[in-house]
């Protein structure tokens, strides 16, 4: 009992430092998107961000003692998911070019409210009372912080709305596949799939701009490298204990990303975020909540079917 303790410490520490990167990533892609064309942007994001997944994957010793095996059942599926991240991360870092870094962050936090909407037409999932209020809820919160039919709104607001449509079905689809798949392959998949979509954004689109500085290249390497620790933490916290544990660490993302804003960018959105971002919170950490009460129902009973056989 005592060495769980330190371990979900760790994963704890381990998600928090995940999401840091990540808004770390995010203003940085502001820096950069005065520069460079988003599909540029995303098209060096991917490329860089399959190398954490390859290196999760090399020191996992179920894989070794597998096989290492590379090849998927469902590979085409696999890279499909890939699209769906293309997706997310076009609305996405459009929108923290031209949005401010806090607001665009917390829209994008509306990610569990799909997650828990979009279970049931895809996994089969039964929404009770607590799940739908948690949606509505989070809705409400939604609502308050775009501010339709006000001076404040812009159309533009609807993209992190958008991306984290994307990044629920990226993540509900990564449940297709057996338990027994190593999750660093999967994203692996996923990654090449995300490079191909890039290599297609930038060739639809036909935006790309010579990085002609060190500078420049050392933007675009920082920004990769902080997104591939990003990956990398994250998927070792989830390994480290249970996501239900975790999940509501994730709500760190809206305090970094207004702090780095507030430094970097002189953003500072208190009229906007506020109370939507509290009802956006409270939503998803409902989600959260009634996710974990349901799972530990689940394992009560298997305990008692495994007790009540050995009686």
């Amino acid at each position: 009992m005592d060495k769980a303790k330190p371990s979900l410490t760790l994963a704890v520490l381990t998600i928090v430092t995940a999401i840091f990167l990540f808004d770390v990533q995010g203003a940085m892609i502001k820096h950069m998107g005065s520069q460079y064309p988003v599909e540029q942007i995303i098209f060096f994001r991917n490329c860089f961000g399959i190398f954490p997944s390859v290196i999760a994957l090399l020191v996992m010793r179920e894989w070794h003692n597998n096989g290492r095996q590379w090849r998927l059942s469902r590979w085409k599926f696999a890279l499909s998911r890939g699209l769906a991240l293309v997706g997310a991360q076009l609305c996405f870092y459009f929108a923290i070019i031209n949005m401010q870094l806090a607001t665009a962050t917390t829209l994008a936090f509306a990610g569990p409210l799909f997650l828990t909407t979009l279970s049931v037409p895809m996994l089969g999932h039964k929404v009770g009372i607590w799940r739908t209020l948690a949606v509505l809820l989070g809705f409400a919160g939604v609502v308050l912080v775009l501010q339709p039919g006000s001076d404040a709104f812009t159309p533009i607001a609807i993209l992190p709305i958008c991306a984290a449509f994307f990044y629920a079905i990226a993540s509900l689809t990564s449940r297709f596949f057996n338990e027994d798949t190593p999750t660093p392959l999967i994203n692996i998949y996923a990654s090449v799939g995300s490079i191909i979509g890039a290599i297609l954004l930038v060739l639809f689109a036909g935006k790309w701009a010579p990085m002609t500085t060190l500078a420049d290249w050392g933007w675009f390497i920082a920004m990769g490298s902080t997104g591939g620790m990003a990956v990398l933490c994250l998927i070792t916290a989830y390994r480290m204990a249970d996501p239900s544990s975790l999940s509501p660490f994730e709500y760190f993302g809206i305090p970094f990303s207004f702090v780095l804003g507030w430094v970097f960018f002189d953003e500072a959105p208190f009229g906007s975020l506020f109370p939507g971002v509290l009802l956006i919170i409270g939503g998803g950490l409902l989600v959260f909540m009634r996710e974990r009460q349901l799972s530990k129902k689940v394992l009560d009973e298997a305990d008692g079917t495994a007790h009540s056989k050995v009686e």
